[in-house]
């Protein structure tokens, strides 16, 4: 996997140092951001590529704002509980995926566009 940066932005702290300290293990530089300034700040700050979002902090509309800021970022959505109809507005928006914020093989994997976008990450 090349190396990246990445920018996570989480509502709850204690999911966003756990996320973080596992996505260490697979990305160049994991920065933390607390909100959609911290976010739209990070990214270009830290030449980022992925935005890992939770919904609960940032709405879809915000996604659709970042997306059209930065058209080659690739942005995964975390949700506590992702269904079908979360995932399909996540992509309208121009997210990459919408995955459970504790999975983080599904969130590396989106981020690392490794795999073809699948429905399998929400419920």
């Amino acid at each position: 996997m090349k190396p990246m940066s990445v920018v996570v932005a989480q509502r709850n702290s204690q999911i966003s140092d756990s996320l973080s300290r596992s996505l260490n293990n697979h990305f160049r530089v994991v920065t933390k951001a607390s909100s959609l300034d911290d976010v739209l700040q990070a990214i270009p700050g830290q030449t980022a590529d992925a935005a890992i979002v939770d919904l609960e902090l940032v709405g879809l509309k915000e996604i659709q704002q970042i997306h059209s800021k930065f058209p080659a970022l690739t942005i995964v959505c975390t949700h506590r509980l992702p269904d079908e109809k979360m995932w399909t507005q996540a992509l309208a928006a121009g997210a990459a995926d919408c995955c459970y914020s504790s999975d983080v093989r599904a969130i590396v994997q989106a981020a690392s566009s490794i795999h073809p976008m699948t429905r399998a990450h929400a419920a």
